[in-house]
């Protein structure tokens, strides 16, 4: 039985958000709603149309046999800067500060309207890129990974200093810890990405560098690919070794300057709006 449009469009906005990047053709959505291509495609050019005006992500149509249509997660620049500074705000506080030098961020990684906006900045910036996984260290890394890869409709896989009995076989590899200046070790089940994969890397702090730098040879030995690096606060006395040289971080947010006995802190927009690009509708992939 047809369908009122009003519904059809409710449910086909639906399906589209739940199903990002992939590729559906509108035959499918013809049988879905017994309707004629040629309705669908009436409310397909409607939805496109609002989406962009709403800064709701991009709906692109590809003719052909093989086309379709396909939702890609994306936001302006704009929204993106209050994105950014609502984090920025939320992380000032002063009494978030914890020995080391680091930040106390698990209630930030426990709200779920937080999360979805990093996993929406994520997913921004590497609209249109080919990506085939994300890579994070076990544990504050994970929330981000899983939010970036529901956005970018990738699985995650996640680094572990000691392997579980559960994960299999392993790769591990040997990293210097840049913030404790000692070799450590970290691990991945062998059966988590197939060789020659693109990763993202994505975690929650970054002050020395050496988790990043270990996930890069850790990639490397699965003879991948690292397209990029995320981190939600990239502190500004990070060690930059050559891995990071060749695989610059984006950081959301900069700690410029911390004081544990003075309990002062300044932090400030990273460097994501400066190389982001905005514009993922000239880079899809076809």
């Amino acid at each position: 039985m047809k369908i009122r449009r009003s519904e059809r469009l409710i449910d086909l906005t639906d399906y589209l958000e739940n199903h990002p990047y992939q590729l559906v053709p509108l035959t499918f959505f013809a049988q879905r709603y017994q309707s004629a291509k040629s309705s669908i495609s009436e409310d397909i050019t409607i939805i496109k149309t609002v989406f962009k005006k709403r800064d709701l992500g991009i709906v692109e149509t590809l003719p052909g046999a093989g086309g379709g249509v396909r939702f890609m997660p994306a936001i302006s620049r704009e929204l993106a800067a209050v994105y950014l500074e609502n984090l920025r705000e939320k992380l000032a506080d002063p009494q978030r500060i914890l020995p080391g030098g680091y930040l106390y961020l698990s209630d930030i990684l426990g709200q779920p309207n937080l999360l979805r906006q990093v996993g929406r900045l994520i997913a921004t910036q590497y609209a249109g890129q080919e990506i085939d996984a994300i890579m994070t260290m076990a544990t504050k890394g994970i929330p981000i990974a899983q939010s970036a890869a529901y956005y970018l409709n990738v699985p995650y896989v996640i680094v572990r200093r000691e392997s579980k009995i559960t994960e299999g076989p392993t790769l591990s590899v040997n990293y210097e810890s840049g913030s404790v200046h000692r070799i450590e070790k970290m691990e991945l089940s062998k059966r988590s990405l197939p060789t020659g994969s693109r990763i993202i890397a994505v975690d929650d702090f970054m002050k020395g560098g050496g988790t990043i730098s270990g996930m890069h040879n850790l990639v490397e030995e699965f003879s991948g690919k690292l397209v990029g690096v995320t981190v939600l606060v990239e502190s500004n006395d990070a060690r930059v070794d050559q891995a990071e040289k060749r695989f610059p971080a984006t950081s959301l947010l900069n700690l410029q300057a911390i004081s544990v006995e003075q309990q002062k802190l300044n932090i400030e927009l990273g460097n994501y709006l400066e190389v982001t690009d905005f514009n993922p509708e000239k880079q899809i992939i076809e």
